[in-house]
C-alpha cells in the first residue's frame, strides 16, 4: 500500500555501511525517475551515479547532514551511505526546473523504501567541489540535489506536532529520529 510505502520513506541519517548498493539497483531507481512526469515533457534531468567506497567518502564530505540538530556533523564511518544518486539539470535542455527534480527525487526515494533502503534528499551540498570529484561540466549542468543512499541503521518515528508548533525533528538520548507531522486537519483551509 502506498501509505505504508510513504511511511517507511523517512529521512534517514545513518545506515549499515556494510551493505552495498550495486549499480544495478541505481539504474532500476534512474529507471523509476525516467518513468516519471516532467515540465513540457523536457526530460532535463541528468544521474550522476557513485557506489564505490572511494568517491562515497569523497562525496560525503561535502554534505551538510541534519542542520537541526547541532551537536551532531553527520553519520560516523560505518553508518555513512554506501550509494549517491546526484539529480542534475541539463541547461541547455532547461533551467529552473525544481518542480521535476522533486518528482524525481520522491519517486526515486520511494523505489528505494520498496527495496528496504533508506536515504536521504540532500540540498545543503558543496557543489563545486561535487562537480570536482565527479568531473561535471558546470556550464552544462547544474547540481540539483544529493540522495544518499543506504540500508537504514536508525529508527525515525512519526510523531505529532506538539501544541507549542514545533515542527523541528529531534532525537532522544537512545537515538531515536522523531519528526513532527502536523495533522490532516490543520493541513486543511476553509
Amino acid at each position: 500500500m502506498l501509505k505504508d510505502l510513504l511511511i517507511q520513506n523517512r529521512s534517514y541519517r545513518r545506515f549499515d555501511e556494510s551493505f552495498e548498493i550495486s549499480g544495478d539497483i541505481l539504474m532500476e531507481l534512474v529507471e523509476l525517475a525516467r518513468l516519471t512526469p516532467s515540465s513540457v515533457n523536457w526530460q532535463p534531468l541528468r544521474y550522476a551515479l557513485v557506489n564505490d567506497k572511494e568517491t562515497n567518502n569523497k562525496i560525503f564530505e561535502t554534505l551538510a547532514w541534519a542542520g537541526l540538530i547541532k551537536e551532531w556533523n553527520g553519520p560516523c564511518e560505518g553508518e555513512r551511505p554506501t550509494a549517491y544518486i546526484v539529480i542534475l539539470t541539463d541547461t541547455t535542455v532547461a533551467k529552473n526546473m525544481k518542480t521535476d527534480v522533486g518528482i524525481v527525487a520522491q519517486t526515486m526515494m520511494l523505489g528505494a523504501a520498496e527495496k528496504g533502503l533508506g536515504g536521504c534528499m540532500i540540498g545543503s551540498v558543496n557543489r563545486e567541489k561535487v562537480s570536482e570529484i565527479l568531473n561535471i561540466d558546470t556550464e552544462r549542468y547544474s547540481i540539483d540535489l544529493v540522495l544518499a543512499l543506504g540500508k537504514p541503521a536508525e529508527k525515525v518515528e512519526i510523531v505529532d506536532v506538539p501544541e507549542n508548533g514545533c515542527t523541528n525533528y529531534y532525537r532522544d538520548e537512545n537515538g531515536v529520529h522523531y519528526v513532527p507531522k502536523r495533522s490532516v486537519e490543520d493541513l486543511i483551509i476553509g
